[in-house]
């Protein structure tokens, strides 16, 4: 893991897409593209070197780190 802190948009989205289990309610929250919020939970995944989401027929369940 990088000693640097992750970016405050990545933590935002990962926080919304956890607690609606969806990236697209995640970003009708946030008032960004549902790809946006992709985005950012995959940059979260790869500077954390975690998955913290499990992708399933477009849902989310998080991995027991993600929780």
């Amino acid at each position: 893991m990088s000693e640097r802190l992750p970016p405050l948009n990545a933590l935002r989205a990962f926080e919304a897409a956890a607690r609606h289990l969806s990236v697209t309610k995640a970003a009708l929250e946030l008032n960004v593209s549902a790809g946006a919020v992709s985005h950012q939970i995959r940059s979260l995944e790869s500077d954390l070197c975690v998955r913290l989401f499990r992708r399933l027929n477009r849902v989310l369940f998080p991995w027991s780190l993600g929780r």
